[in-house]
């Protein structure tokens, strides 16, 4: 016969409350931080000690309610796909957001409509979204949001979303600015990686885009390289790369660009005397490929600026324009 397994009852705030020799709307006021409401250095330190013994947590959807809204700034889980340097950077934003009060979540829906996207991101009545994919936003998921109670819609995206505080990020001027190098380098042939792995495609278009609109107007020609984050893509890839009679590759990003030198190298491919290299993201392991890995820096705006521009979002409707991303090349060995 199995045993019976009792759950245990949920800690409520009447349990820290008497144990705190409280009433519960002073728990509240303490453990919601209320402003306008007086409590003492001494109650206060009750209220968290018996909160702390009991493991009590505070319901957030019952405090949303209270309050009008939710703490939560939303981020779309796609961001995590973009690379190393946006990952520190969003490491760094989440620490700023929690400065103001705020708690950062990743949402990992997809979704091929960005209505949608917009519905499920609502339904769990955010303070605000952060999109650094922006260029999916349209006027009608940001109207969608606003009616949801979203006060604060920041975007990183090519052009203005109406309803959306917009900052500036060219994908193009990525591709264009690797382009514009190799050809300046005496390169004519340019392969431009287009990563396999899913999400990615968005962002890889656009830098496909911006190399195309240089190779035109110069005596040059761009070709899409499928490559997969793998070593046995990139051997495939390095393997068949001299029928593909290129001199030179902007390879997405420092880390596919490392992949794939190394997998040409083992061919007997030199880089730069064969095939010049460039990246993006002036990771760390850029500077130490031998030759030194030529990249583009993209000069974010700090996590504390977009912490604050969340906040004042929240708080009034409205905040200062937010400088646009810009794409500066790091010239090293590899071109």
């Amino acid at each position: 016969m199995a045993k019976d397994t009792q759950v245990p009852a949920s800690i409520t705030s009447a349990d820290v409350a008497r144990l705190a020799g409280v009433s519960r709307a002073t728990v509240s006021f303490v453990l919601n931080d209320t402003q306008g409401h007086r409590v003492s250095a001494n109650t206060r330190a009750r209220v968290l000690d018996a909160a702390k013994q009991l493991g009590y947590v505070p319901h957030a959807a019952a405090r949303s309610l209270r309050a009008g809204r939710s703490n939560l700034v939303l981020m779309p889980s796609s961001i995590s796909a973009i690379g190393r340097l946006v990952s520190d950077w969003v490491d760094e934003l989440h620490s700023e957001l929690d400065r103001h009060g705020y708690t950062a979540v990743l949402h990992a829906g997809r979704f091929a409509d960005p209505l949608d996207a917009a519905r499920a991101w609502a339904e769990l009545r955010p303070a605000a979204v952060v999109a650094l994919d922006g260029d999916r936003f349209t006027p009608q998921a940001a109207e969608l949001l606003a009616r949801a109670g979203v006060r604060g819609l920041l975007a990183f995206a090519a052009r203005p979303v109406a309803g959306v505080h917009t900052i500036g990020l060219e994908g193009a001027d990525i591709g264009a600015t690797a382009a514009e190098h190799l050809i300046a380098r005496g390169r004519t042939r340019i392969g431009v990686v287009m990563p396999m792995e899913r999400g990615l495609g968005t962002l890889a278009q656009p830098r496909l885009a911006g190399a195309e609109s240089v190779a035109a107007r110069h005596m040059a020609t761009v070709t899409p390289v499928e490559l997969a984050y793998t070593t046995e893509s990139a051997t495939a890839v390095a393997r068949r790369w001299r029928s593909l009679g290129l001199d030179a590759v902007f390879a997405y990003n420092d880390e596919y660009a490392t992949l794939l030198m190394h997998a040409l190298r083992a061919e007997g491919i030199a880089v730069p005397e064969d095939v010049a290299v460039v990246g993006s993201d002036d990771l760390v392991l850029s500077s130490l490929q031998q030759p030194p890995l030529t990249t583009i820096r993209l000069e974010l705006p700090s996590p504390a600026l977009i912490a604050e521009t969340v906040h004042e979002l929240v708080e009034s409707g409205t905040a200062p324009v937010v400088p646009p991303v810009e794409a500066v090349l790091v010239h090293r060995g590899t071109s």
